[in-house]
C-alpha cells in the first residue's frame, strides 16, 4: 500500500516526537510487543516517522505480489489475516497478526514483495511506517535487525504450524483455537465475527462453521448473536482446542522480554 493510500485511511495529524524519557506505554504504538520489546535506542529511529491509522475490517492491506511500502505494528484491538488464495479464489488463513506481531517485517532487511494477501479481520488501530524509513532504521541498529530476524521465524513457525492444524485437526478444535486467539487481539470477550467470515479463514463450507459453533454454544463455551461470538468460557476453549494453540504461543514468547 502507497504512502497516499495509507494517507486517506487517516487524518493529518503532527509527527510524534520522540522522548526518551516516555514509559513504553506512552510510544507510538505501545502496545504492540514487537515495538514495546525495543530497547529505547532503536525505538527512537523509528519514533519520528511512526503514525498511527485505523485498521477497518474488511480493509486489504496487502495483496498477493506487491512490494511491501508500509509495515505496520497492530496496536490494541485489532487483528489482521494472512490468507493464502487458490487460482479459483478459494482462501484460507496461514498465518494472524495481532498486537504481538508486525505486518511486513522482512522489508526491513530489504525490498520484500508480499505472498499472502493482508486483510483485516478485527478492526483496531496499528501504527504505520514506510517500508523505506523501517529499513533505514534497521541498516542503524543491529538490535532492531536481530528483533526483525527473531519475528520471521516466529511467523514461520505459526504458518508451518497452520498446515499441521488445516490437515490434522477437525474444524472445532481448529475454530476454538482461532477464538482463542482473536480474544488475545481484542479487549474484552465478544468478537465482532460472522460464520461467513470464520468459513473463509478456516477454509471450509458455512453450513460447517454453523454446526461447530452450534456444539460449542450448547456446551456453554460460546454464545452466538448476529456478528458476534461471545466468550463464555475460555478455560473450556482451551481445554477443547488442539495443541497448536498451545504451540503458536510458545513460539512467541520471545517477544515477552525485552530486547537488549
Amino acid at each position: 500500500m502507497s504512502d497516499a493510500a495509507v494517507a486517506s485511511l487517516t487524518k493529518k495529524r503532527a509527527m510524534p516526537v520522540f522522548d526518551s524519557s516516555l514509559p513504553v506505554a506512552s510510544r507510538v504504538g505501545g502496545n504492540n510487543r514487537f515495538l514495546a520489546t525495543l530497547p529505547s535506542t532503536a525505538y527512537s529511529l523509528l519514533a519520528p516517522h511512526l503514525r498511527t491509522i485505523p485498521l477497518k475490517r474488511g480493509a486489504t492491506l496487502y495483496e498477493i505480489g506487491e512490494k511491501i511500502e508500509q509495515v505496520y505494528f497492530p496496536d490494541g484491538a485489532g487483528m489482521v489475516s494472512l490468507l493464502a488464495i487458490t487460482p479459483s479464489g478459494a482462501s484460507i488463513e496461514s498465518a494472524s497478526v495481532g498486537r504481538d506481531g508486525v505486518l511486513g517485517a522482512s522489508a526491513g532487511l530489504g525490498p520484500t514483495w508480499t505472498v499472502a494477501r493482508a486483510v483485516v479481520q478485527l478492526p483496531g488501530t496499528a501504527a504505520s511506517i514506510s517500508a523505506a524509513h523501517f529499513r533505514a532504521a534497521a541498516a542503524k541498529s543491529q538490535t532492531l535487525r536481530d528483533q526483525i530476524v527473531r519475528y520471521n521465524n516466529a511467523l514461520l513457525a505459526q504458518i508451518q504450524q497452520a498446515v499441521v492444524c488445516n490437515a490434522l485437526h477437525s474444524v472445532r478444535a481448529r475454530l476454538c483455537r482461532w477464538l482463542l486467539q482473536a480474544n488475545e487481539c481484542i479487549d474484552g470477550d465478544a468478537i465482532p465475527a460472522t460464520q461467513d467470515f470464520l468459513a473463509q479463514t478456516l477454509g471450509v463450507r458455512r453450513t460447517t462453521v454453523t454446526s461447530a459453533a452450534r456444539l460449542l454454544q450448547r456446551e456453554g463455551m460460546i454464545r452466538c448473536r448476529r456478528g458476534l461470538i461471545q466468550i463464555v468460557d475460555r478455560a473450556a476453549l482451551e481445554e477443547n482446542s488442539c495443541e497448536c494453540y498451545g504451540a503458536l504461543r510458545e513460539a512467541h514468547k520471545v517477544f515477552q522480554v525485552r530486547s537488549s
